[in-house]
């Protein structure tokens, strides 16, 4: 199996989802059900150019090295179509997801969401539709509805986002933490000071988020 590859396949609303991913070294999935990371990414990496995937994160460091760190881990990222939001496309980037990670046999019991910006909304919108499929999630730099927030009851979640952030409220993360926490969520918040909008590369590549995506299981 290739280590770097575009998957796509045709959903509701918006006709089809492509999207990267990456597999570690000499991966099989007859042979080996390894822990999955999805990452959703922000509205500045929106359809159609795929390449535009690869810009930040998850999907920038597997896609340059499939065995980043040396974990043995598999990463999706589908990418938004231009002019939509993940909060529209809940339910088809889910079949979209379902699908890949049959696929590729991933750990039913080790599937992770999490993504920036308007990801990080989108991240947020996953655990509180289906909270029951993922292992745990990180939101960087987005918000949510936090009136839907007693569905995130048991589930582990970690937060970041920059006080400074002048683009998407410090405020969003702030009040979805407080009522994911009040809720019974399992929730860990890292607010900075200094990265304004882009804290995600101080989150995915200065602290351990990426092995905390992958050491949670349901």
């Amino acid at each position: 199996m290739e280590q770097v590859f575009i998957y796509t396949k045709e959903v509701e609303v918006c006709g089809s989802l492509s999207g990267v991913v990456t597999t570690p070294k000499d991966f099989d999935p007859a042979k080996e059900s390894l822990p999955l990371i999805v990452f959703l990414n922000g509205a500045g990496e929106r359809g159609p150019d795929i390449n535009n995937v690869k810009t930040h994160a998850i999907p920038k460091l597997f896609s340059r090295d499939p065995d980043y760190h040396g974990l043995r881990v598999l990463t999706v990222s589908p990418q938004c179509p231009a002019e939509m939001t993940w909060n529209h496309l809940a339910f088809p980037v889910m079949e979209w997801i379902k699908s890949i990670a049959k696929e590729l046999n991933a750990d039913e019991n080790r599937i992770s969401v999490t993504g920036l910006s308007m990801g990080g909304f989108g991240t947020w919108e996953l655990l509180c539709t289906f909270p029951d499929f993922f292992s745990c999630g990180a939101p960087v730099c987005g918000g949510g509805l936090s009136w839907r927030a007693g569905a995130l009851r048991g589930q582990k979640i970690r937060v970041f986002h920059s006080v400074d952030d002048t683009v998407v409220p410090f405020s969003y993360s702030e009040q979805m933490v407080w009522a994911a926490k009040a809720n019974g969520a399992d929730v860990m918040f890292f607010p900075t000071d200094r990265y304004g909008h882009n804290c995600w590369d101080h989150a995915y590549e200065q602290t351990d988020l990426i092995e905390w995506l992958i050491s949670n299981s349901k």
